[in-house]
């Protein structure tokens, strides 16, 4: 049996105030990167230190300030830190905040880069740096990989007549992903209906490739009567290589868009 270990501890960043005045050593207090992830709270955690490297008392006269930034300079997080520093020689110096789920809800996987600084009690700006030299600006790296969460939806606007008389009507092919589905593969649909009345047939094929000839099995159908006011949802499972959506009612302007999740 394999024995793995896993470490819960702070993400613990030291950082440097020039509150004042420190003789330039041009050499870094630290060179760690931060790493966040998707699809979970972030704690983070700061120490403020001075030119002496001794921890530098937070809590009082000072607020700390958290602001995030993405590639193209956008402001994407700002936050007050909450103070830890009691008094103590354990906690001088420390204060925290938490980068929330929420906050990289719509950040794609990249480097980001923070700044930290301290609004004094008569509303002066003082700004922390990340070393001695006086570099100010941190780094986070947002990664989309340890919590993927679903995959994005796949989003059907149009279902065309298949020929000018057959009153059937039929949405593009839509892959259904036979690579990443088990035996009891489940797939969702949601229809977004405007007083449609009328059924919606999913089908599905095992073919490679999909011509005029294609042949379609029915695999679900939903009804609707045309009061619903909500998305209709259906689901449907197999392991298939193409699915659609057919009608044999005129969808025009009644059906907006049908989202997919294989």
């Amino acid at each position: 049996m394999q024995l793995l270990s896993r470490y819960l501890v702070d993400n613990t960043t030291t950082l440097v105030a020039d509150v004042a005045g420190f003789i330039t050593e041009y050499r870094p207090v630290y060179n760690r990167g931060i790493e966040v992830y998707k699809g979970i709270d972030n704690a983070l955690q700061f120490r403020l230190l001075n030119a002496d490297q001794k921890p530098v008392n937070v809590a009082t006269g000072y607020t700390p300030k958290f602001e995030a930034y993405d590639e193209t300079g956008r402001l994407l997080i700002t936050r007050d830190c909450t103070i830890q520093d009691d008094g103590s020689t354990v906690t001088r110096g420390k204060f925290k905040l938490t980068i929330s789920e929420n906050d990289l809800k719509n950040v794609k996987q990249q480097f980001l880069s923070y700044i930290v600084y301290l609004v004094e009690t008569d509303g002066d700006k003082v700004l922390t740096y990340s070393q001695s030299n006086f570099k100010n600006n941190g780094t986070i790296f947002v990664n989309a990989k340890a919590l993927p969460g679903p995959n994005n939806s796949i989003t059907v606007t149009t279902l065309t007549e298949t020929n000018a008389s057959s009153e059937i009507w039929v949405t593009q092919p839509i892959g259904a992903e036979p690579g990443i589905n088990g035996n009891e593969a489940l797939h969702t649909a949601a229809i977004y209906p405007v007083n449609f009345a009328g059924t919606v047939t999913v089908q599905a094929t095992l073919a490679n490739q999909v011509t005029s000839g294609t042949p379609w099995a029915d695999v679900a159908t939903q009804t609707l009567i045309g009061t619903e006011t909500w998305p209709v949802s259906v689901n449907f499972n197999g392991v298939f290589t193409y699915v659609r959506f057919k009608t044999t009612v005129d969808p025009t302007d009644k059906i907006t868009k049908i989202l997919v999740r294989n």
